[in-house]
């Protein structure tokens, strides 16, 4: 893929399908599907969406394109502490919350890449970071449970920690994405999806948290891992083949905006938007624009 135009179509879709993500709440919260019985903890839903999703990308790898590196493994153990920590932040707190939180990927994904990896610094973006972080900022100190105390504080505060290391573990899966664009994109999805399962996996056995859904739940899921998961994340590695992270990272902003609306959808009662929220993704907007609105400068300095 050589157009610019069409990697970043290929990451607003990503970034659409990744915002379904509130409908893991199908889950835990009672709907005319009934899929909330018996109850699924947020890490075996991760375990089977991400088993599922690697199942469904593996017939698209071609073989005598497979090369492992060194890289490979910390990329695996980013995505699966990624999907373990925002399904868990996901189903147990708001969902505005979790997905802002994690969205917080662009300013990881700018400040390692620039001063770790001596990137070039792209100034719209370092000014799109700033106004992301300034966004999420907005939302968390504004719902934050300033009147509570006690244990219900302290497990609002370790879901906020788990949405805040589920952005910090996204920006490494992409800054990894980026580093091994070179490698065919569905292995790389595959080595993802699948090893990230095999992870989740080895934790639920030994916890002894592995569950077995019901014929029901494990349809719903495999359709979630690969419309919700495995899908976006082809596309998104597609994309990266031409885009740099720093911008396929602020593309993404689009999904923190959709996905309160789709959680809002399914759990009406518990997850209208406050006006900190609203007021937090106008902001995430106002990040996405400044990176793209025409730049008169330039516009000036080529005419005539």
């Amino acid at each position: 893929m050589n157009s610019p135009l069409a990697a970043r179509l290929l990451v607003v879709l990503a970034a659409v399908l990744w915002s379904a993500g509130s409908f893991m709440k199908v889950f835990n919260h009672p709907t005319s599907l009934g899929l909330h019985e018996p109850e699924l903890k947020p890490v075996p839903i991760a375990f089977w969406r991400g088993l599922f999703a690697g199942l469904a990308l593996l017939p698209l790898v071609r073989f005598r394109y497979v090369r492992f590196t060194s890289l490979m493994p910390g990329m695996v153990a980013c995505f699966a502490v990624m999907s373990g920590l925002y399904l868990s932040a996901l189903g147990l707190g708001p969902a505005a919350n979790a997905i802002l939180l994690q969205n917080s990927a662009p300013v990881w994904v700018y400040l390692i890449g620039v001063y770790l990896l001596k990137q070039k610094a792209d100034g719209r973006a370092a000014v799109s970071a700033v106004l992301a972080l300034g966004g999420v900022g907005v939302i968390v100190g504004g719902n934050w449970p300033w009147g509570v105390s006690g244990g219900e504080q302290t497990a609002q505060v370790v879901i906020l920690l788990m949405g805040a290391g589920s952005g910090l573990t996204y920006a490494g899966v992409v800054l990894f994405l980026s580093q091994l664009r070179a490698h065919s994109p569905a292995f790389l999805m595959v080595l993802n999806l699948l090893g990230s399962a095999a992870v989740l996996g080895v934790y639920l056995w030994l916890t002894g948290g592995f569950v077995l859904p019901t014929p029901l739940q494990l349809s719903y899921l495999a359709l979630f891992g690969v419309v919700q998961l495995a899908v976006p994340y082809w596309l998104f590695a597609r994309g990266l083949r031409t885009l740099t992270a720093q911008e396929a990272g602020i593309i993404t902003l689009l999904e923190p905006v959709l996905n309160p609306v789709w959680a809002y959808l399914i759990a009406p009662d518990t997850e209208v938007p406050t006006g900190w929220t609203l007021a937090g993704g106008a902001v995430l907007l106002a990040a996405l624009s400044w990176k793209y609105l025409p730049n008169r400068n330039r516009a000036n300095s080529t005419s005539g």
